[in-house]
């Protein structure tokens, strides 16, 4: 452990550079060319609108936990029943009058996504034998499962979750089969599907370690999304875990968490990572690049604000469908956006739909026309 934390502090004193993900997805859109006919054709990222969703999906191998979400509803403001003196012997229980048991999971909520989107998601996660249910909805939803490992001895993990009348969040993790992810290689995975990008979101721990360490081994590209797992990772995981990354995704609340554990400045994390993106809510979302240039990316306007849960799943995974498929890094933000707002409209995090005419509409309202026109194929 002293040997690794004296390389990890060596790695963030460095000036190491990473493949800039502009230049590295050109390179791997021109390798999917020289594949065959079916392969996308475009030259540099962004420069050729997406024309068919199937020719160019590409897959995506979604790490992380995959469970069943508890979600209630509390009619009133976690604020007003805690006592400002008594903080440090908190003892409360709240009456919440709505329950609501939906699939979930960080990992599946995004493969999930992607499925609707028209791309080919590998799910890789470990989950109980109560699993068939759901990997039967995930299936015909376009998520390969092949990657999931199902324990003998565990549940599948539960989020279990109460949002009051602010949505603000109290919320619990039961990891259960989620804790036998450790035990998963990557590459047999990669080999069987193809899959040319691996995700690195909420997941065991050691499981995200262990990911993480695979793809710097063998040259996977990855993308890291520690969110809910900042909490629980030491300031040296933290950095295991992100450096090296294409892309890195992360709230607002979780960029400030990250800079703090790890010790990093903003200059530090942009020479760690390709490109760092970070959400705000109904304030949108950034996308920094390596030599510090920034997008701001408007969020789409919510029709309601149904349910937060899931909002950040949604976005990833509209993100990265327009990663994979050629788009710029401001459209695959806008459409990162558009999805986050179909799930905070519904409770559940696997509840919404795509109504294509619709979405191509709120996405023109908000965007533009032009932009539209480049995303059509992804809503269609």
């Amino acid at each position: 452990m002293l040997d690794q934390a004296r390389q990890l502090q060596q790695l963030a004193q460095s000036d190491r550079v990473v493949p800039d993900l502009h230049i590295a997805h050109t390179a791997i859109v021109r390798r999917r060319s020289a594949a065959g006919p079916n392969r996308f054709r475009g030259g540099t990222l962004g420069v050729r609108p997406v024309t068919s969703r199937w020719e160019v999906a590409v897959p995506v191998a979604v790490t992380g936990s995959i469970a069943s979400d508890h979600l209630m509803h509390f009619p009133g403001r976690f604020a007003e029943q805690l006592v400002a003196e008594n903080l440090a012997q908190v003892s409360l229980s709240f009456l919440v009058d709505d329950l609501v048991v939906r699939r979930g999971g960080a990992a599946a909520n995004i493969a999930f996504a992607l499925g609707v989107l028209g791309q080919r998601p590998v799910l890789i996660g470990a989950v109980g034998d109560d699993f068939a249910d759901y990997r039967s909805w995930l299936e015909r939803n376009g998520v390969d499962c092949s990657g999931v490992h199902v324990s003998e001895v565990a549940h599948t993990a539960r989020f279990v979750c109460t949002t009051d009348e602010e949505f603000n969040q109290i919320a619990s993790f039961y990891a259960g089969a989620m804790a036998e992810a450790r035990n998963i290689e990557l590459a047999p995975v990669v080999a069987a599907t193809g899959a040319d990008l691996v995700l690195i979101s909420p997941n065991d721990p050691l499981a995200m370690l262990r990911h993480a360490d695979e793809c710097r081994q063998r040259g996977y590209r990855f993308a890291s999304d520690p969110s809910q797992q900042l909490a629980r990772l030491g300031g040296q995981e933290v950095r295991r875990v992100v450096e090296g990354a294409e892309l890195l995704f992360c709230n607002a609340y979780e960029w400030g968490l990250l800079l703090r554990k790890t010790g990093w400045s903003e200059p530090d994390v942009r020479r760690v990572v390709g490109t760092r993106v970070t959400t705000f809510g109904a304030e949108g979302a950034e996308v920094v690049c390596r030599d510090g240039s920034c997008l701001h990316i408007p969020a789409v306007p919510a029709r309601g604000r149904v349910d937060p849960t899931g909002v950040g799943d949604g976005f990833r995974a509209g993100f990265l469908a327009g990663v994979q498929t050629g788009l710029s890094l401001e459209r695959s933000a806008q459409l990162g956006s558009l999805v986050a707002v179909l799930v905070l409209e519904v409770t559940g995090t696997q509840e919404w739909a795509l109504d294509h005419g619709g979405a191509r509409q709120r996405f023109a309202d908000t965007y533009g026309a032009e932009a539209a026109a480049d995303v059509a194929a992804l809503l269609s």
